[in-house]
């Protein structure tokens, strides 16, 4: 990377068309921290996004922009990086920065035939938690879009009326047809867990996603054992920072499979850890964004494009904001795709 590269950091509030669901609450608008490095003698501008999400990112935490005002002056300085394996969020943003810049192309990060646009990326269709009604509507737009693979959020209203929407689903599409996962991001308590998996059991789902808070590993590590509906790990993986906390989380819960939001673990490479982990111990695995704009979208998808296993993976979050970075990413047929229309990054420059 040339050494006399201008760096800095921008901040844009993302809104939301509709609130968000988290752990902690509803979502409104969200901030979004981009690092651009600039090279002098083109002019040409690298983007990098740090994806932190409020309530759930392990680094939303005091001193975050000072963190990232410390490492533009790195960057500028050309000196070391300040310590950013507890700021995950930082640590890859600047990788996909600096990826970015060796490409010298607006978008590029991991070239392949899907930053190419001629390949696709199979995802899900997301279905957020609220009223029954909206939720069926969401799922039948979702069907009729094209995708054979559904997500939704379990745990927000009464959980008869959420069996209630999966046996819809399943009236109309066998199993066969189209696969379901739900999320209920941590709603069960340990003592109703159990019993509500069993009820989830007969309509055939694909998985569920952290049934019980994170950090009850042994509570966990029965549930994965006894569940008749197969286990995957989200929120559990974050805050993990080291290589031996991740292998002990995997080796005590023995689980059916992760889940990868790579804005929540730092650089490519511990995702890459992560899945290396989840082979060893027969866990399936899958990639999902963290509300990121469409450039950490972006550059999530390349890196899972060129990772791509036979999953749904979870990217299709980009029509989510009223003021998003328009791109080329565009969803068809349930397929995640980079088309030809030009980033529009002026507003970070």
């Amino acid at each position: 990377m040339c050494t006399d590269v201008k760096a800095r950091y921008h901040k844009h509030i993302l809104r939301f068309r509709k609130p968000a669901g988290t752990s902690r609450g509803v979502l409104r608008e969200k901030p979004a921290y981009f690092i651009l490095l600039q090279n002098p003698e083109t002019g040409f501008t690298a983007v990098g996004e740090c994806g932190l999400l409020p309530g759930l990112s392990a680094d939303d935490r005091p001193g975050y922009e000072e963190q990232l005002a410390l490492t533009v002056e790195a960057l500028n300085q050309n000196t070391a990086l300040p310590d950013l394996h507890r700021w995950p969020s930082i640590a890859l943003g600047v990788e996909i920065a600096r990826r970015n810049y060796e490409c010298g192309e607006t978008g590029a990060v991991f070239p392949s035939a899907f930053s190419q646009g001629e390949a696709g990326i199979p995802i899900n269709g997301l279905v957020w938690m609220g009223k029954a009604d909206d939720m069926r509507q969401q799922i039948d737009e979702k069907l009729a879009a094209g995708f054979r693979c559904i997500k939704l959020k379990i745990g927000a209203i009464d959980f008869s009326r959420e069996l209630e929407l999966l046996a819809y689903i399943r009236k109309h599409y066998p199993a066969e047809a189209i696969e379901i996962r739900v999320d209920a991001n941590g709603a069960f308590s340990p003592e109703e867990a159990e019993k509500k998996l069993e009820q989830l059991a007969p309509f055939s789902l694909h998985s569920i996603e952290q049934p019980v808070k994170q950090g009850q590993w042994e509570v966990m590590a029965r549930i994965c054992k006894n569940s008749p509906v197969p286990v995957a790990l989200d929120e559990e993986l974050i805050g993990l920072f080291d290589p031996k906390s991740r292998r002990e989380l995997i080796e005590t819960v023995r689980p059916q499979a992760i889940i990868l939001k790579p804005s929540f673990l730092g650089p490519f490479s511990v995702s890459d850890e992560w899945i290396r982990l989840a082979e060893e111990f027969g866990a399936k695995w899958w990639i999902t964004s963290a509300l990121e704009s469409n450039i950490g979208l972006n550059a999530i998808a390349q890196y899972t494009y060129i990772r791509l296993n036979d999953q749904y993976q979870g990217l299709g979050t980009g029509g989510l904001y009223t003021n998003n970075i328009d791109g080329p990413l565009y969803i068809s047929e349930g397929s995640l795709r980079l088309g030809d229309t030009p980033w529009k990054i002026t507003e970070l420059r």
